[in-house]
């Protein structure tokens, strides 16, 4: 388990030279998403354009030319930066890469389809930086409230996220939305575990942050197909839950004094 940080403390942010590291990294988790490489690279780029950043993408095992989408988005001038997983590993895998090969002292990540909607990043981010400006260290996770998935994703969403609040009091609607803003140092002080990602939430406040939502946009895929299967999350929900509840009952957060001068 990572130290406790100290309370209070928000992350110290680099100043804007030239040869400073960004201030935030954009770390998209892709498997066989080559169509939506480089239509989402200029959305996060105009929609950053006022912000030093970085893209990390992280290729998922990709068997189609994502590798070769990344390549040329790179080679067009955009700050991208590509990590390959030999063979698929996972959502929460490729994350858990990203957040650590990321240079930013922040942190937002999005989903790589298209459905999450760059334009919100920014307001996620100022809203992120407010909290640290308080003493908080906070994970602002986004909220879809209009949805443009279909019926039966959606039906099982709901369900998902009414079984897992009440079980684990994360106080988050909506902890399957792919973006999230937060400090990159909360997220490495997390244990780190396969399907991770889906209670993020409820992992930031077990290591003493806050957590908040803010509303975003959702948009239908217009390109590829969905590489994560409607019951191939259900069938490994249950397990999931039982495993994070008993995380939780087993997290302790030491007060940590040093010895007087």
């Amino acid at each position: 388990m990572s130290p406790e940080p100290r309370a209070g403390s928000g992350p110290a942010e680099p100043a804007p030279d030239a040869g400073a590291p960004p201030l935030l990294s954009v770390v998209i988790p892709v498997r066989n998403e080559a169509p939506n490489i480089a239509p989402l690279v200029a959305e996060i780029e105009a929609a950053l354009a006022d912000v030093p950043h970085e893209i990390v993408y992280v290729d998922d095992g990709s068997t189609d030319h994502t590798p070769e989408a990344l390549r040329a988005a790179r080679d067009g001038g955009a700050p991208v930066r590509g990590l390959r997983h030999r063979a698929s590993c996972g959502q929460s895998a490729a994350i858990i890469t990203g957040v650590k090969a990321a240079r930013g002292t922040w942190i937002a990540t999005l989903d790589g389809d298209g459905q999450n909607d760059p334009a919100d990043i920014p307001r996620l981010f100022a809203r992120a930086r407010a909290e640290a400006a308080e003493g908080r260290r906070t994970m602002v996770a986004g909220h879809r409230v209009n949805r443009k998935d279909s019926g039966v994703k959606r039906y099982s969403s709901k369900m998902a996220n009414a079984i897992r609040s009440r079980l684990l009091r994360d106080r988050t609607p909506d902890t399957g939305c792919g973006l999230k803003v937060f400090p990159r140092d909360l997220f490495l002080d997390l244990p780190h575990f396969d399907h991770m990602h889906r209670f993020l939430p409820a992992l930031t406040l077990r290591q003493g942050g806050t957590v908040v939502s803010e509303p975003v946009n959702h948009r239908p895929r217009v390109r590829g197909a969905s590489n994560y299967g409607t019951l191939d999350r259900l069938a490994v929900s249950i397990f999931d839950l039982v495993g994070m509840a008993w995380l939780q009952r087993r997290g302790r957060r030491p007060v940590v004094e040093t010895d007087p001068p």
